[in-house]
């Protein structure tokens, strides 16, 4: 499914046009997206938790040449999925 799927799939669930429904999933997307900027957590209970994470730093090898090369830490989201989402 991608996101015109999912526009169409809100439009009929909610009884709203595809125009509102495209203004809801965006409203909604940059909500998250925000929360998750200020290093908050998302719990949608029943469907899941979004938070960040900071993923260290390592070392790597370039495949190529094998040489080795510097990953400086990254900050990650991840997503743990609820109970009732399948």
């Amino acid at each position: 499914m991608n996101k015109t799927d999912l526009i169409n799939k809100i439009a009929e669930g909610a009884g709203l046009s595809k125009a509102e429904a495209k203004k809801a999933l965006e409203a909604g997307m940059d909500a998250i997206s925000a929360a998750l900027k200020a290093n908050e957590k998302v719990a949608l209970i029943g469907f899941g938790t979004f938070s960040t994470d900071i993923r260290a730093a390592r070392q790597g090898k370039n495949p190529r040449t094998n040489e080795v090369i510097n990953i400086p830490e990254k900050k990650v989201v991840k997503f743990k999925a609820g109970a009732d989402l399948i």
